[in-house]
């Protein structure tokens, strides 16, 4: 486990797959008639509650100001509520593998975001991973889903929000991140807040009693919690021992577990260009991934060299 813990790559690959995981879980769910909305409920109410004992037990607390509970509801509503709203709604009609290929969009879709507000200018291998995550994602779009079964292009587009609001979170949870907060603490009370926010639009839109029907699949909420929170326990030790570029990569062996897993388990079939959009998708964004790199690593050199002057 100490192995496990220290590895960069391992971190990865577990963090990873507890992701991939959302994706079979919640097509298991939704199929048993749970509606996306309680299922993203699931997810944001299961990990804050893991992680808000774990905080307590480390005998800390969340700190409430104007600035946190801001920060709390626009991460809750952009980074979390939304984008499993729309993934749980898309899974039914995309396939659990076809909406996985989605978060491998969120790195270039992220880089996109920081050269339109200024926040980060790409290199030229920046802006040739952009084109060829965006070629990947037209190939992939174009088929629809699952082979035989194409959903409607309402749908498709539905997926295709996904990174775009994962983004948005991204580039939101950077510029406003309140000084002197620690990641757990935010991630806490963002669940928290998601939670809330998802538990008003059941009532209101849905009633108390779409809750029941969590009842008929116990063992697949048992397994989503478990997962969600141990995903993010994991998460934030890979962004120490691995660095945010490292961290990034998780959507790719999501997609891959979301895919294989689909594919293996759940008897979901896809057309060959999917399989090759999603290839060229993962390229894009291994070229993108390396473009930031090198901007970072001359970032510091510079930094370096005005130090030494």
């Amino acid at each position: 486990m100490k192995f496990l813990w220290d590895s960069a790559l391992g971190l990865l690959v577990v963090t990873g797959g507890l992701l991939g995981l959302t994706l079979p879980f919640g097509k298991i769910a939704t199929a048993a008639g749970v509606s996306a909305m309680v299922w993203a409920l699931v997810i944001s109410l299961g990990a804050g509650s893991v992680l808000l004992c774990a905080l307590l037990l480390r005998g800390q607390r969340i700190r409430l100001t104007l600035h946190r509970l801001r920060y709390f509801f626009v991460t809750a509503a952009v980074s979390y509520a939304f984008p499993n709203l729309l993934m749980f709604s898309a899974i039914p009609h995309l396939g659990a593998g076809y909406t996985g290929i989605m978060f491998t969009l969120s790195p270039v879709v992220t880089l996109v975001f920081s050269i339109l507000l200024g926040v980060r200018r790409p290199n030229l291998l920046g802006i040739v991973g952009i084109a060829v995550g965006f070629l990947g994602a037209v190939m992939v779009a174009v088929t629809r889903g699952e082979a035989g079964q194409p959903a409607e292009f309402f749908w498709v587009a539905v997926g295709l929000l996904i990174p775009v609001s994962l983004a948005a979170g991204n580039i939101y949870r950077t510029v406003d991140w309140p000084e002197g907060t620690g990641p757990i603490e935010l991630a806490v009370g963002s669940h928290l807040a998601s939670a809330a926010l998802l538990l008003c639009g059941i009532f209101t839109q849905q009633g108390g009693g779409s809750l029941a029907l969590l009842g008929g699949v116990p063992l697949v909420v048992v397994g989503q919690v478990a997962s969600a929170a141990a995903m993010f326990a994991f998460f934030f030790r890979l962004q120490a021992v691995g660095g945010p570029v490292y961290l990034s990569q998780i959507g790719y062996v999501a997609a891959a577990v979301g895919l294989f897993g689909g594919t293996i388990f759940l008897g979901e079939h896809y057309q060959l260009l999917t399989w090759a959009g999603a290839a060229i998708i993962i390229a894009g964004v291994f070229i993108t991934t390396k473009a930031q790199s090198q901007i970072t690593t001359k970032a510091q050199s510079q930094t370096g060299e005005k130090v030494a002057a």
